[in-house]
């Protein structure tokens, strides 16, 4: 028997209740996990808010919310006894996950988009009201399915800097991989929280000569140049879509960007970054979650100037492992500890998301 607490969510606009449930086992091919950090990333915001339907996904109210999360093994179900790199897993062991489960064997697992598996279960959409009640994040505990993909993190990479790579660091590096940037191109990114900034850090990793960031807070500006950006675009002095594109086109010998980045997650912020591309430019939209929003661009400007978009949701799971690399091998040039330095205990995770939304802290984590 496992006992722990869960921050039940019961819908938007609601605040989060802390309940005490029971696990009475863990099944087969399962592993239990302690959950020792979660992050609270922008699509909970969004989820909180109900701009993200988690029902329209197949999931149910109430649930619990959080999925960008690392812990350590606190049970092995029968038959599990290695990671997915076949690293031995032991009671303590530290552990990452995608927060999405493909079955592997749909036409889409088999054709190598596990992303979109036909059967995909995730983090989020399950009931809190019923077995096994770990379901999401924000708990003391996570039960992983069966024939999930893990992977231990390094002794090295400690848990604030390790939480945020099985999505925000994850999406971004399949994201840059799908549209193939090469050394020597230039990349736009608009928006600087945490997406943007691993962004940036990814980027100038993969031989980028020059990444220009996009916000409005100067502190996220800031963060940014110290990833590794190159340029920094305040929208609060070049506040006009014109005077961003110019400016693009400016620090750019006038040719616009190679590869834009949307993560600002605001349908305006597409036809601006499709302003910024240069001549057969790739635009990588990941922000934007809320279904039925909309916007207006000229075709004409994505035709004549041989323009692909690329839509990344989630990502394959061996990027994860690529992202403790990464991790692993940056953290001490990049100030990654700067990414989660705000954190909250469990019982104040309504403090803790009233402070994400004002956008006081670049990712607040919970940490039960």
């Amino acid at each position: 028997m496992f006992t722990g607490r869960i921050a039940r969510f019961d819908a938007p606009g609601k605040l989060f209740e802390i309940e005490t449930v029971n696990l009475s086992e863990v099944g087969p091919g399962e592993i239990l996990i302690k959950v020792t950090r979660t992050n609270i990333c922008g699509s909970d915001l969004h989820a909180w808010h109900g701009t993200f339907a988690t029902r329209g996904l197949g999931g149910q109210l109430p649930t619990v919310l959080g999925h960008e999360m690392v812990g350590a093994v606190e049970e092995l179900g029968d038959g599990v006894t290695a990671d997915s790199n076949g690293a031995p897993l032991q009671k303590g062991s530290r552990v990452v996950f995608p927060y999405f489960f493909p079955c592997h064997h749909c036409r889409n697992c088999l054709a190598g988009r596990r992303n979109a598996c036909l059967n995909l279960a995730m983090a989020m959409l399950g009931r809190a009201d019923a077995p096994p009640y770990f379901v999401g994040g924000y708990a003391d505990y996570f039960l992983l399915p069966a024939g999930a993909v893990v992977y231990t993190v390094p002794d090295r990479v400690s848990d604030d800097i390790a939480s945020g790579a099985n999505c925000a660091l994850s999406q971004v590096m399949y994201g840059l991989e799908r549209v193939d940037q090469q050394l020597g191109e230039t990349v736009v990114v608009q928006g600087a929280g945490a997406l943007g900034l691993y962004t940036v850090a990814v980027a100038k990793a993969r031989g980028a000569s020059r990444v220009i960031a996009i916000d409005g807070v100067p502190e996220r500006l800031e963060l940014a140049t110290a990833f590794g950006a190159d340029a920094v675009i305040d929208i609060n002095t070049a506040a006009t879509v014109k005077d961003r594109a110019k400016t693009v086109r400016d620090l750019t010998d006038g040719h616009g960007a190679d590869v834009v980045v949307e993560v600002v997650g605001h349908p305006s912020a597409i036809d601006e970054g499709l302003k910024m591309l240069g001549q057969f430019g790739r635009y990588v939209e990941i922000g934007n979650i809320n279904i039925g929003k909309t916007f207006e661009f000229d075709p004409s400007r994505f035709v004549f100037a041989n323009k692909t978009m690329i839509g990344v949701s989630l990502y394959e799971p061996p990027v994860l492992s690529r992202a403790l690399t990464f991790l692993e091998q940056h953290q001490e040039t990049l100030p990654l500890h700067r990414l989660a330095a705000a954190q909250y205990p469990l019982d104040d995770i309504n403090e803790a998301f009233a402070a994400a939304e004002h956008k006081r802290d670049v990712r607040a984590s919970i940490v039960p």
